[in-house]
């Protein structure tokens, strides 16, 4: 039986600026995948942990954030503070004995960039393996 999993991301607007230009026919002539539901946040620092954990009681079977680079982030510190909240959700999913690997953080450059389909592929790759989440 195949699965396509419910992806939900969450990207820094300035990370996504450029790959949602033009409705996101960009995304698509890239072969993003289609399973990827994207929200944009005005700074992924602001991202609560409760933000993350709605979408997989949402029905979400992944979620990931992309973030700048920590050393670039345009709102200084905001893609570390993500970092440490992405962290705190992993942690709590290994408590309700659910794969850790289930929420990621990328660092991504700003701009249109083969790396941001890349950690799309890369997350539905990996969570077509685990399996649909059993929330």
């Amino acid at each position: 039986m195949s699965f396509t999993p419910d992806i939900r991301l969450f990207s820094c607007h300035y990370t996504s600026q450029q790959s949602c230009a033009d409705q996101g026919h960009k995304l698509q002539q890239l072969d993003f995948p289609e399973n990827v539901t994207m929200t944009r946040v005005v700074c992924t620092g602001k991202l609560e942990e409760i933000t993350l954990l709605k979408a997989f009681e949402d029905g979400a079977d992944g979620v990931y954030v992309v973030g700048c680079p920590a050393d670039g982030c345009h709102n200084v510190k905001g893609s570390q503070r993500a970092a440490k909240r992405v962290e705190a959700v992993r942690s709590a999913l290994g408590e309700l004995g659910l794969e850790k690997d289930r929420a990621k953080m990328f660092f991504l450059p700003r701009g249109l960039h083969p790396e941001f389909v890349d950690v799309a592929q890369e997350m539905t790759d990996h969570i077509a393996e685990l399996g649909p989440s059993p929330f």
